[in-house]
């Protein structure tokens, strides 16, 4: 059996609040790792595959579910703005209240994997969401409404 040589490591430097710290020592002991960076490298390779999937142009349905700190509505305000740009990938939206002043929103999505993916790059840059986790399909919606005549139905979502 060969041994393959350690590929050349790089060091990083990473500032965590104290709470998600602990949360991280938590998950690295129950899963009976050696330290923390493997377990954050492991983190970086599954956020690194998911980044890469399905952005292949092809026409996707899913979620996307955020969580945030919904401090005095500038957050909402951002997500509804982000949100405006796309508007035809957002078919709709629900939102409650959490504990500790949170929210969760879960968006229903269609659409190009491509702008699904450029929402969720937007939705993610905003200040006070802490988390946001897209999940798709290449089943679709069926069309939400027919229109005009000889019983043609719009397309939702982009899709053509």
């Amino acid at each position: 059996m060969t041994v393959e040589p350690i590929s050349q490591l790089a060091r990083l430097s990473v500032s965590l609040p104290a709470e998600l710290l602990a949360q991280l020592d938590a998950m690295v002991a129950e899963r009976d790792l050696p330290s923390r960076s493997q377990m954050i490298a492991e983190l970086i390779r599954h956020e690194l595959a998911e980044h890469s999937e399905g952005r292949d142009g092809a026409i996707l349905a899913g979620t996307i579910t955020l969580i945030y700190r919904a401090e005095s509505g500038r957050v909402r305000q951002a997500l509804a703005q982000a949100q405006g740009s796309f508007l035809k990938e957002v078919i709709s939206s629900q939102h409650v209240f959490l504990e500790d002043d949170q929210s969760l929103e879960v968006l229903l999505v269609q659409g190009p994997s491509e702008r699904l993916h450029m929402l969720c790059d937007e939705l993610r840059r905003i200040r006070g969401v802490h988390q946001i986790r897209l999940v798709t399909t290449r089943a679709l919606l069926p069309p939400l409404h027919a229109h005009g005549r000889g019983g043609k139905t719009a397309q939702v979502g982009g899709a053509a």
